[in-house]
Order: structure tokens, then sequence, then C-alpha cells
């Protein structure tokens, strides 16, 4: 699985290790920066970019870090056709995943210790997107992203 990974410079730290499990656990990534934790750069830039990759197919999920994970997740939702989490833990990672078809998944660096980070994200990866009235719900997701464009 190809995953794109972005951050701004509160959470380089944060995507840096989550890179190295990835690659460990046999994952393609594709880091999209920031490259810094002493730079300040502008949360919308990696969120967008996040974001286009996955619709583009370029990737097939993203992952986003800030300091809360909020503001990547508004940028990245700004993309017609993602669905951008913020998760704290296993449990809303895996929810994110099953209910609501998120395919990329935020955090906040300041908010989430670095266990908890990677559990997160395991439980995203390996949960099954849901069916019936899961699925029901996406479908009107995509027609919100279909009037946005209009």
């Amino acid at each position: 699985m190809r995953i794109a990974l972005g951050s701004d410079h509160a959470g380089f730290d944060l995507k840096s290790l989550l890179v190295a499990t990835l690659l460990e656990r046999g994952h393609d990534v594709l880091d999209l920066g920031t490259d810094s934790d002493t730079v300040s750069v502008d949360y919308p830039d990696f969120g967008a970019a996040v974001g286009r990759s996955v619709v583009s197919g370029e990737s097939d999920l993203g992952v986003a870090i800030c300091g809360t994970g909020i503001g990547m997740s508004i940028a990245a939702n700004k993309v017609p056709g993602v669905r951008a989490a913020v998760v704290h833990d296993v449990s809303s990672a895996r929810l994110a995943r099953e209910h609501n078809h998120a395919n990329v998944l935020c955090m906040g660096a300041r908010l989430i210790g670095t266990v908890t980070a990677v559990d997160a994200l395991d439980a995203w990866l390996t949960s099954p997107l849901g069916e019936g009235r899961h699925l029901r719900r996406i479908e009107k997701i995509a027609v919100l992203d279909e009037q946005a464009q209009l």
C-alpha cells in the first residue's frame, strides 16, 4: 500500500516516526514534507498535498500531522473526495476507517503520544470499511463533494 504523509513543523518528529514505522512494515511511503521541525511552515499546504495525493490515486491513503490535527483535517477536507478524520486513540482511528471510510488520518503531535499514534495508525490501516448503513452515509458525503464543485 502506498501512503502519503505530510506535516507542518509541529508534526515533523511524529511524521518521521510514522514514516519509519510504515517502511518497516513494508508500505510504500510518499513523504510530502515538511523536512524540519525548526522552520515554521503553513499546515494547509501539507494537508492539501496529502489530500490531493489520495484523491488523484498517487497514494492509497494519507496521514497528516500538525500540532492538534485539526488544521490538517480542515485543509485536507477541502479537497473533494477526501474524508480526513482527527483521531486521538485506537478506538477513534478504527471507527474513522470502519464507519467513515476515512482516507486521510490526522493526528495532533502535541496531543497524542508516540505509542498511541503508532497503535492508532495500525488500527486505522487494518480496519475494514463498514458496509450497510455506513456505505449509505459515505455515498451522501460523496454527493456533498459533488455539490461543492458546482
